[in-house]
């Protein structure tokens, strides 16, 4: 079974295409959650994942497209039967979210 760490990793994959900067470093994945995919054969164990995420804002012109870079990356994953994606607005997100290396190749 994939780990919370290593979900994490590939969503490094998926960026904000405004702001150019990977959706984890930018602080929009908020959790990760795994299980087992009771729909998968025990000849091939598959999991479900449920990312729950938010954007820098309500009006995010590109929030399908985020969307869909998290959602495909994942389900791209051999091991990965299931993936949910929920949009949440609470907490907030602010520019405290970004993480030091963020704020590095953003240079802030």
């Amino acid at each position: 079974m994939l780990s919370e760490a290593e979900i994490m990793m590939a969503l490094r994959d998926c960026f904000d295409p405004e702001v150019k900067l990977n959706l984890v470093d930018l602080g929009l994945i908020y959790a990760v959650e795994t299980g087992p995919d009771p729909d998968s054969t025990p000849a091939w164990p598959r999991q479900w994942v449920k990312v729950t995420m938010t954007l820098t804002t309500p009006q995010c012109p590109a929030s399908g497209l985020i969307f869909e870079q998290v959602h495909n990356r994942l389900a791209g994953i051999q091991q990965i039967g299931k993936v949910k994606v929920d949009l949440v607005w609470e907490p907030k997100w602010t520019p405290h979210r970004i993480s030091e290396a963020g704020r590095r190749q953003l240079g802030i």
